[in-house]
């Protein structure tokens, strides 16, 4: 494809993960009428942008504005996410971001050149949380469009394809992550081709389990994948102020969204796993609203069971994404054995390589547990120097995280230090109230993960 032909930006609602749906899915039922603030942060600041970049990235956000769901689209949510609720799927129809209402976006220089970038979305819950994902997206197009230009797409599909070869082979279940910190739209489709083509290649061990961007699973016939991201919990926490119970809370009004056995991996890490797993033991509650999702309530559960089942029973599995894995499997290890549950899934997403992979894959499997891997940045943003072959071009290490709701600050814990992100006073208090004791992977430094 030439140059001039590769497309660029964002220009579709499904070019997302498929999380941010399913929140806004459940945020449109449970909190339709709450504002919230999101607030960027580059972990890795010493990459800035420079004015072409930033003017760049201004026009690409204000273009989110012309992005309706098309035909089609709606048609493949239908068909293939059957958990949305007719409510959710006529509320996309109409639906259209406001950028230029919702998000303020400054350039601060640091010379002449260069700047840190700022960036803040206010608006109703529902509406703004479709900005992360794509402002990442495009936040790390413009740096490697404009900033570091010394690279080029050679190779990229086949370097995917050789990587899900060597996953597929170790027998590892596998799914594309990437779309945040993607060096650009064309590089996560020329990976998401590669994986497919070593998918239906030859009949090996592993398998894709599919992609998190919707856009890409409908264009590439392979399943969207994905539950909840902390901004759940990190939103439930912050409207409440009761961070003992925010856990079940959320838990509880994900089962009344969606059913149980539907979406059903369950995120630990928001504000400490220990804590999560104290909620995770709990007797799955009364149902957070009376609306009818067709799951059993726990009155005819218990007259079958004699006891309600727990959230740890009702989930197929947990997603870790901070902190040291080997000290999380030997902690839900333990959770699962403390409750007589076992063959549990365990999705490992955090800072991915295929030797990663392999390792806690072995790891996984010796303590009784189903392993996948979400493996994003080392997928979609790989790059070698196209100056010097051998050198690595660092990618971008950039959020944007929920920072308040309903007025009150909004923040996250995590298994590691690195990762907390929030006011710094709410922090040490919820740190306080939980019990939580500070966790510090050597191996975790957020500035260079891949």
């Amino acid at each position: 494809m030439a140059q001039s032909q590769i497309p660029e930006g964002v220009f579709s609602l499904l070019d997302t993960d498929l999380y941010k749906l399913t929140m806004q899915c459940a945020v449109l039922k449970y909190f339709p009428s709450v504002d919230v603030e999101y607030k960027f942060t580059n972990r890795t600041p010493h990459m800035r942008l420079n004015k072409e970049a930033f003017t760049w990235l201004q026009e690409q956000t204000a273009k989110l504005a012309n992005i309706t769901l098309a035909q089609d689209e709606l048609e493949y949510l239908r068909r293939h996410c059957p958990y949305f609720s007719s409510e959710y799927l006529s509320y996309l129809q109409s639906f259209q971001l406001r950028p230029a209402d919702q998000v303020t976006m400054k350039f601060i220089p640091v010379d002449e050149t260069f700047g840190d970038l700022d960036i803040t979305i206010t608006g109703l819950w529902v509406e703004t949380m479709s900005y992360e994902i794509p402002l990442l997206a495009l936040t790390s197009e413009a740096y490697f469009k404009f900033v570091d230009i010394d690279w080029d797409y050679e190779g990229q599909e086949e370097n995917a394809y050789q990587k899900a070869q060597r996953l597929f082979e170790a027998g590892c279940v596998v799914s594309e992550f990437g779309t945040r910190r993607r060096r650009s739209f064309h590089t996560q489709d020329l990976v998401v081709k590669g994986l497919v083509t070593a998918s239906t290649e030859q009949s090996l061990p592993g398998k894709l389990a599919g992609t998190s961007n919707v856009y890409f699973s409908m264009k590439h016939s392979i399943p969207p994948v994905g539950t909840v991201a902390h901004e759940w919990y990190m939103g439930i926490a912050a409207l409440t102020n009761d961070y003992e119970h925010a856990n079940e809370l959320g838990l509880r009004y994900w089962l009344d969204c969606f059913g149980r056995g539907v979406l059903s991996i369950a995120l630990t890490d928001t504000f400490g796993t220990p804590d999560f797993f104290r909620a995770f033991k709990c007797a799955v509650a009364s149902r957070a609203s009376a609306s009818d999702d067709g799951t059993a309530d726990d009155s005819e559960e218990a007259s079958q069971s004699h006891r309600p089942a727990s959230y740890a029973e009702v989930f197929a599995g947990i997603r870790q994404d901070s902190g040291d894995p080997k000290e999380y499997l030997k902690l839900a290890s333990d959770f699962y054995k403390s409750l007589g549950l076992g063959g549990k899934i365990i999705v490992f997403s955090d800072a991915l390589d295929v030797n990663k992979c392999l390792e806690y894959k072995e790891l996984a499997e010796s303590y009784g547990f189903k392993p996948s891997f979400g493996v994003g940045t080392h997928f979609t943003n790989d790059f070698k120097r196209r100056s010097d072959r051998q050198t690595k071009s660092q990618p971008l290490n950039i959020v944007i995280k929920l920072s308040k709701a309903g007025g009150r600050p909004a923040i996250k814990i995590s298994d590691n230090i690195g990762k907390n992100t929030g006011d710094s006073d709410t922090v040490r208090d919820v740190k306080r109230r939980l019990g939580y004791t500070e966790k510090q992977w050597t191996e975790g430094d957020e500035v260079r993960r891949w």
